[in-house]
C-alpha cells in the first residue's frame, strides 16, 4: 500500500510525505540491523578446554545467525575461580541476572549439567524462549 502523497482530504501533501517515508526508511533499516541477545548454555565444568572451545563454537555460530551471543561460561572464568565454591557460587548467581537480560536462550548438546539445568528452570520461570540445539549446531525441535 504504501505512504500517499495526499493527505485525508486529497490534497497533495509534500512534508507529510517525506517524513513518514522517512520514518519507514529508518524503521527498515532498524530491522535489518537488530541483533536479539541470546543466552548461550552449554557445559563448562569435567572438560574445561573442550566446552570452552564448543562455547566458543556456540557463540560464533549465534553470530552467524544475526544475534548477540552472551556466555558468562567464557567470561567469569578469566578473573573468577571456578574451583573456588563461594566465586562459583556468585558466578552461576552473575549468569542468571544476565540470563534475564536476554531475548532467547539457546541450550547446546545432549548432555544437560547442573548449572544448564538451574539456567532453563530460570528461562521457563521467566518465560524466556529456549532453543535447543545438538552439538553440530541443528536445531531440535519438541524437546
Amino acid at each position: 500500500m504504501g505512504i500517499s502523497k495526499y493527505n485525508s482530504e486529497g490534497y497533495h501533501d509534500p512534508t507529510t510525505y517525506e517524513a513518514l517515508t522517512k520514518i519507514e526508511q529508518e524503521e527498515k533499516a532498524a530491522r535489518r540491523t537488530y541483533r536479539p541477545l541470546v543466552y548461550i548454555c552449554s557445559p563448562y565444568a569435567g572438560e574445561v578446554e573442550t566446552n570452552v572451545n564448543m562455547a566458543r563454537t556456540y557463540s560464533r555460530f549465534a553470530v552467524r545467525s544475526a544475534c548477540i551471543p552472551l556466555a558468562p561460561h567464557l567470561l567469569y572464568p578469566q578473573f573468577m575461580d571456578d574451583e573456588n565454591p563461594a566465586e562459583r557460587s556468585l558466578a552461576l548467581f552473575m549468569g542468571l541476572v544476565l540470563l534475564t537480560k536476554c531475548e532467547q536462550v539457546w541450550v547446546f548438546g545432549k548432555h544437560i549439567s547442573k548449572g544448564m539445568a538451574a539456567e532453563i528452570e530460570k528461562a521457563e520461570k521467566k518465560r524466556i524462549p529456549i532453543r535447543y540445539f545438538t552439538e553440530e549446531l541443528e536445531e531440535v525441535r519438541g524437546r
